[in-house]
């Protein structure tokens, strides 16, 4: 059996995923021979697709995003289709890694029955994540993740916060690996900052209502001066677009790649990450834009009463407004506008904290690590 090789499951079709790619990147430097087992929900990417270092092999099981419990037979078709891939390909691995709690029961299941190396990678707390399920399946859920989280070899967290999300478990090694990109900056196009009085922003992520994403269109709607580029996709995509489509300072991008993304946040002034802090999840979030506005070294405006909140006052990186306000919101980007000296010291800051704390370097070496410590034990 071929030693040190690692499958990493996911239940998405890793295209892309950046924290997926960065990891198994991460352990294919490190001597580690690595795949990646996915679930393309579209059922248009190819079923095998060999990347630097790596193969990602994908399940098309069609579904929507974002749909509640209506997904629950797909999810369950998904689960099916995992364990049984699990089991034919058993023999090929030794480590593997289950990518939240939509992939750890089979990996649970199937690894202990032959004998693997378990580590269970938490990016989002699942029960706190789902947005249109009951509440008893949700404390269900609950209650498998914590016997879950006890029984694989190692948990990984993307923010210590998390900790508290978690609380009563008993992991048997714990991580923290926070989402924070690759240093991409000095590869990226020039950024032309713009004068003062206008300002070009843009998003890239989920389309889902509880991002103020509609309440940034109609602030837009308000400042023609300003410029916004948008992209992604999900579940609120639709009335978003409706909205999107009638503004000719908004361009909309679609699904874009991952390096299209950091072109696209790279060219703004300013970038926003404004989610609901009465979902529980996004108290506890670790969203890959605050980390791509560190590495960029932009300013960023959060909701308060999120976990980002505190990074970013912590930091000086960014404005700090109440979930939902559109007036303060208005004035954060007009005062960003107005104040290019504000715009340059914050973006500073980001990228401090970035060098200092946050770099893919630091959280690289962690998971290097705690793979070299289950690799011996």
């Amino acid at each position: 059996m071929p030693q040190k090789k690692i499958l990493i499951c996911r239940s998405n079709p890793v295209a892309p995923d950046p924290r997926v790619e960065k990891e198994a990147k991460a352990l294919v430097h490190a001597g580690y021979s690595v795949d990646i087992l996915a679930w393309d929900r579209t059922a248009i990417q190819p079923m095998v697709e060999k990347r630097s270092g790596f193969t990602i092999y994908r399940i098309p099981i069609c579904a929507r995003y974002a749909a509640g419990i209506l997904n629950l037979p797909h999810l369950l078709r998904w689960q099916i289709a995992l364990t049984g891939w699990l089991i034919q390909h058993a023999r090929n691995y030794t480590i593997i890694h289950a990518c939240d709690f939509d992939t750890i029961l089979p990996v649970l299941r199937i690894g202990r029955l032959f004998n693997k190396v378990i580590v269970y990678d938490i990016f989002d707390f699942y029960a706190d994540h789902l947005r249109r399920t009951p509440n008893w399946i949700k404390n269900w859920i609950r209650h498998q993740d914590l016997r879950a989280i006890d029984q694989a070899d190692a948990v990984i967290l993307c923010d210590d916060i998390r900790l508290e999300q978690i609380s009563g478990s008993k992991p048997r090694r714990l991580e923290v690996i926070y989402n924070s990109p690759e240093d991409e900056k000095a590869f990226l196009p020039a950024y032309q900052p713009s004068p003062e009085g206008l300002l070009h922003i843009s998003y890239v992520g989920l389309m889902h209502l509880e991002r103020m994403l509609l309440e940034m269109l109609e602030i837009l709607r308000h400042h023609p001066q300003w410029t916004l580029d948008m992209a992604g996709f999900g579940g609120d995509e639709p009335v978003i677009l409706e909205k999107l489509h009638t503004l000719p300072n908004v361009v909309w991008h679609g699904r874009v790649s991952y390096r299209q993304a950091l072109e696209l946040s790279h060219r703004a002034d300013v970038l926003f990450a404004l989610y609901d802090p009465m979902v529980i999840n996004n108290r506890y979030a670790s969203p890959n834009k605050l980390f791509e506005a560190m590495m960029l070294g932009k300013p960023i405006i959060v909701a308060e009463g999120t976990n980002v909140d505190r990074i970013v006052k912590e930091w000086g990186m960014g404005l700090v407004i109440p979930y939902g306000d559109m007036e303060a919101l208005d004035k954060a980007l007009t005062r960003l506008s107005q104040d290019t000296l504000l715009r340059n010291r914050m973006g500073k800051a980001a990228r401090r904290a970035y060098e200092t704390h946050f770099d893919w370097k630091i959280m690289k070496q962690r998971l290097i690590k705690l793979y070299e410590e289950l690799n011996g034990a």
